[in-house]
């Protein structure tokens, strides 16, 4: 779609914090951008967040409208996942490009459904918010990877902790709500969607869930607290990812991969990349080159490529999107059925 205007119209459907603090930032310092409206939860929320962030954008009550308004390019999506399918999908076929907020969708079945209408689409530009966890060293680990600087990997351990549901008094975070979240749990898709742009897909899983406060102030909680999951990916190395949010005084988010020649490791607090190989005294640091060091700039890369159809594609697309909600999928699935389950 070729906008009708000088510049690229936005409407932002859901304009949380994330939004507030990371993306409307971004986005005003894009030339030729402009932020035209607004929907939130509700209209007096809309209006207040135009007036304190957008004094020149339209709040709006109801996203469908929004959507609907012809001069409206982009559709950038800030809510929790419960609706980013029906609004991604409405918007494709409404002729809008699509920027969605990680996670992808609630579930495997939404995904699908997200890809479906990209697929009655291709000409328009789709991206989900990649996760800021390993960005600045992906290339790196991406690079020695592919120069095989471990041998053949055949191990991984991941452990992802917080602290953030310790007080069973404290009311259950949005994020703890199935309706708002669906089958997401903790940081597992995160780590799915930065496992595989690694190492490849993860062709099985075996999960086990644990929930220390099933009830907050009267809400049942039904997303763990803490789930482990055994996986196996495609190129035949096993995995165990273990990822809690009852974690008192927790370590920084780590994967330790070993192979036939050596060793790997990221810390993900600091991206410090630390690795040794066989011969070597131990592990030691490996300085991310600049070349290869990576920064935050999705809202730009985005804009880049709606500006230039076909000739740019953003990262991540729906494709990995979908390729990790496979494995969230896969986990809520072993989960309930007590088995493991393969991924197509």
């Amino acid at each position: 779609m070729q906008s009708r205007h000088t510049k690229l119209r936005i409407g932002i459907v859901g304009a949380g914090s994330i939004v507030r603090k990371r993306h409307l930032p971004a986005l005003n310092q894009i030339e030729d951008v402009k932020i035209v409206g607004v929907c939130n939860s509700s209209y007096e929320s809309s209006e207040e967040f135009c007036s304190e962030a957008l004094p020149e954008a339209k709040p709006y009550a109801n996203w469908a409208e929004l959507v609907a308004e012809a001069d409206v390019d982009i559709i950038w999506i800030g809510t929790p996942p419960y609706l980013h399918a029906t609004v991604a999908v409405s918007a494709l076929e409404a002729g809008k490009h699509v920027f969605c907020q990680a996670r992808m969708a609630m579930n495997l079945t939404e995904a699908e459904e997200m890809c479906a209408a990209l697929q009655r689409h291709p000409h328009l530009v789709t991206m989900l918010c990649p996760p800021p966890h390993g960005l600045r060293g992906s290339r790196l680990i991406q690079k020695m990877m592919a120069d095989e600087y471990v041998g053949r990997p055949h191990h991984l351990r991941l452990h992802s902790f917080t602290g953030d549901y310790l007080d069973p008094d404290s009311p259950p975070h949005w994020r703890q709500r199935d309706e708002y979240s669906g089958l997401n749990v903790l940081t597992l898709g995160i780590y799915a969607e930065v496992l595989q742009r690694w190492f490849g897909r993860i062709s099985s899983v075996v999960a086990h869930r644990k929930t220390i406060t099933p009830l907050r102030q009267t809400y049942e909680v039904r997303i763990p607290d803490m789930v482990t999951v055994l996986c196996t990916f495609a190129n035949g190395m096993e995995g165990v990812l273990e990822f809690s949010g009852i974690v008192p005084f927790p370590a920084s988010d780590r994967f330790e991969l070993y192979g036939s020649r050596g060793r790997l490791a990221y810390d993900f607090s600091k991206d410090v990349i630390t690795g040794a190989q066989l011969g070597d005294s131990g592990p030691a640091v490996i300085p991310i080159p600049p070349e290869l060091e990576q920064t935050w700039r999705v809202e730009a890369d985005f804009i880049a490529a709606v500006r230039s159809p076909g000739g740019i594609l953003p990262q991540p697309g729906f494709g990995e999107g979908l390729e990790y909600m496979k494995v969230v999928q896969a986990v809520a699935d072993s989960i309930d059925q007590g088995r493991e389950i393969e991924i197509a």
